[in-house]
């Protein structure tokens, strides 16, 4: 087993010399049976926005006073010891900054080794150690507790969570170990792999404590109070702690390695197999069901150093950034303060699209929202839809009964535009053909006052173009939402020459409102996203014309790690969708994108998958297979990695093309579109880094995108 005390730490600690310390301040407190315990507060002296983490500095003082709390415990002076947050905060894991900064898998691996050898020392300080989860807890500030005898937790902390996975490595401070052995591998599962890979989902205080991981759980007003009266029951012996979630020797035998596979088929179903940090979990959880815990403490050392160390992490802190920072500061966006109130919303349309945008403006902006179309039945379909998905969150418990009443009130429906007179925001929604939305606008701009914005959800037409007949162009934006409505994190936001400052504003803000993140692109085919799957779609689709088997073209593209197969995606958006957006882009760019007649013959036929009865890939139609193999325009078959260059090089000269010609400012605009409205996983961190990394940006244009490159450090 390691020896963590001789390991010379002061390297690490020197490369984080500007950390912000999180201090660990030590206080006594008598408890009512008259036994003292040292209270250890963690605390980076900064307010609540500023959450207290966890670097190579914090760590060592930390460790330092856990040192002095053992002699202390030695001497009979304190009989327990416990450690606390700052007020709203226990703490939010390493500072992920200082770790993507570490230069090699040697310091890597140190820093895995020193949170050990750190929360070790509560397993070695003599007496009974308490967690008392009083706020934020998250990656190594759950293991701060872990590391702990016993647990309490604030019924109303925000988030616990172990995200490390959605962020390309693994609990690398004992939780990998410590978890499944305390709440049971099914648990510890779905804490340290299916939620992270659900976006990141955390868990409120009642269901980590029904999970297991607190064996008390106390409310806010007076929750140190409880924990250290409850905390002075335990010592006394008065209160005997129970943990029915912990597993037995029947979970050992039977049901641990069983769990482990079902995920690990799960995980290749839903992601394929070229991410490698939920893998990582995977292999540590299912060796953490034997063994003692300085036997998995080292595991997670090698695991976490090679995890630190490799691409993948470092491409997944970039797309972390581009998500929490980049994305609040959309590049070039207008002043906030030319933006104009929106008071009340138009939509012009009344199907799904139509009454999803509906929903979504009437929750969030909590203004009237009123729907129109052809005819007064459309009308009252989509008010019925909307309505129901109002009254389906209410059931769920997402909103309370006054506010579905409210958010009903605000919806209504027209048939008549002069009832869009007062609206200051009007969006369409209605079939993807130029003339039709050409004519929509021009009709609606009878209607709406002067000051009014007109969005278009256009996916791949022209939004100059769909503003040719209007009086005012400049009010005219794009407004590019992705399906589903609801869920998808990503607007493109489209400038077109005519767009004004003001409307443009107006747009980025009522973005925001809607809790959207948006990117400003010129109004350019397909804008940001289509251009760059329909690339994509196209060369899968070409090569399949010209003759190699769909089942070389899924496998060709797996390295890209992107969450379906390209056929998979042109299921999902419709095939007759995907050939109109391959036409578009042949129609703007024919010497780069190529048509497919086959794909309009698949549109015909309904499908290029076989199913089963829920929905399952069973293998590819039959009925397809011929149909490409019979309508082809003949060529030679392409192998994987033919084909796999081929994409590479085409998508690095497409997004070098769009870079030049200022489609967004920036590569990192590029990854933060693909990432929020594609799905393309963090540990890719977009296409620009992957691009890079396998050296098609240096074949094509003789350059990278990023400088240096996103890589590891091995």
């Amino acid at each position: 087993m390691t020896d963590y005390s001789t390991i010379d730490f002061s390297g690490l600690a020197a490369l984080s010399a500007d950390e912000v310390v999180t201090h660990s301040y030590v206080r006594d407190i008598p408890l009512p049976s008259g036994k003292v315990l040292a209270l250890i507060t963690l605390d980076n002296d900064r307010d609540h926005t500023r959450p207290s983490t966890l670097g190579p500095n914090s760590l060592l003082e930390y460790g330092a006073a856990l040192d002095a709390l053992a002699v202390r415990a030695a001497a009979g002076e304190i009989q327990a010891v416990a450690v606390t947050g700052k007020p709203y905060i226990l703490a939010a894991g390493a500072d992920l900054s200082k770790v993507s900064d570490i230069p090699s898998r040697e310091l890597a691996k140190q820093m895995a080794q020193l949170g050990h050898f750190t929360f070790g020392k509560m397993a070695t300080i003599g007496v009974p150690t308490f967690a008392f989860i009083n706020g934020l807890a998250l990656g190594g500030g759950v293991e701060v507790a872990l590391a702990a005898d016993y647990r309490t937790i604030d019924s109303s902390i925000p988030a616990l969570a172990l995200p490390e996975v959605f962020l390309g490595i693994i609990p690398g401070w004992g939780g990998a170990y410590l978890l499944p052995n305390l709440i049971g591998i099914e648990n510890a599962l779905k804490v340290v792999v299916e939620n992270p890979l659900k976006n990141n989902r955390t868990l409120k205080g009642q269901q980590a404590f029904d999970l297991g991981i607190a064996d008390a759980i106390f409310g806010p007003a007076s929750y140190l109070e409880q924990s250290l009266v409850w905390a002075d029951e335990v010592l006394a012996a008065r209160i005997s702690v129970k943990r029915p979630n912990a597993p037995g020797k029947l979970e050992r035998l039977v049901k641990w390695d069983a769990a482990i596979s079902i995920a690990r088929k799960m995980l290749e179903s839903k992601i394929g197999s070229v991410a490698a940090s939920p893998y990582a979990a995977l292999d540590l959880l299912k060796a953490a069901k034997s063994g003692s815990a300085e036997e998995g403490f080292a595991r997670e050392d090698d695991a976490l150093a090679d995890l630190i160390s490799g691409d993948q992490f470092r491409a997944s802190i970039y797309a972390f950034n581009l998500v929490q920072k980049r994305a609040k500061r959309p590049a070039g966006a207008p002043d906030k303060a030319l933006a104009k109130p929106v008071t009340k919303v138009g939509v012009i349309g009344a199907g799904l699209m139509a009454s999803q945008f509906a929903l979504l403006f009437v929750r969030r902006l909590r203004v009237p929202v009123v729907i129109t179309d052809l005819d007064q039945a459309r009308v009252d379909k989509g008010l019925s839809y909307i309505r129901d998905e109002i009254t389906a969150l209410k059931d769920k418990g997402r909103i309370g009964s006054d506010e579905a009443n409210r958010l009903s009130a605000l919806v209504s429906g027209t048939t008549d535009k002069a009832d869009f007179a007062d609206a200051d925001w009007v969006i369409e929604a209605v079939f993807e053909e130029l003339g039709v939305k050409q004519d929509v606008f021009a009709d609606v701009e009878k209607y709406v006052s002067d000051t009014a914005v007109l969005a278009t959800n256009t996916s791949s037409l022209s939004v100059e173009q769909i503003g040719a007949k209007l009086a005012h162009p400049e009010r005219l934006v794009g407004f590019h939402f992705f399906n589903p409505v609801a869920v998808m994190p990503l607007i493109e936001v489209v400038n077109t020459p005519s767009t004004d400052e003001a409307t443009l504003s107006t747009a980025m803000v009522t973005a925001a409102k809607l809790r959207k993140n948006a990117v400003i692109t010129r109004d350019t085919p397909g804008f940001v996203v289509n251009r760059i799957l329909a690339k994509l779609l196209g060369e899968a689709m070409h090569a399949v014309d010209t003759g190699t088997p769909f089942e070389v073209v899924d496998n060709a593209l797996k390295p890209f790690g992107l969450p379906m197969t390209p056929f998979e995606l042109l299921e999902l958006v419709g095939l007759k969708v995907g050939a109109h957006v391959l036409d578009t882009h042949h129609s703007a760019f024919p010497d780069r994108f190529f048509e497919s007649p086959n794909l309009h013959k698949l549109a015909e036929h309904g499908k290029i998958f076989d199913r089963d009865s829920k929905g399952a890939i069973k293998g590819f139609d039959k009925t397809a297979v011929k149909i490409v193999a019979d309508g082809g325009p003949g060529g030679t078959a392409l192998t994987e990695a033919e084909l796999l260059r081929r994409v590479e090089d085409g998508l690095a000269d497409e997004i070098k093309r769009m870079l030049d010609d200022d489609v967004v400012h920036a590569a990192e605009d590029i990854d933060l579109c693909l990432i929020l409205g594609a799905g393309y996983p963090f540990q890719m961190g977009g296409a620009t880094p992957y691009l890079d990394r396998v050296g098609a940006s240096e074949r094509v244009f003789g350059d990278t995108f990023h400088h240096p490159p996103i890589v590891g450090t091995d």
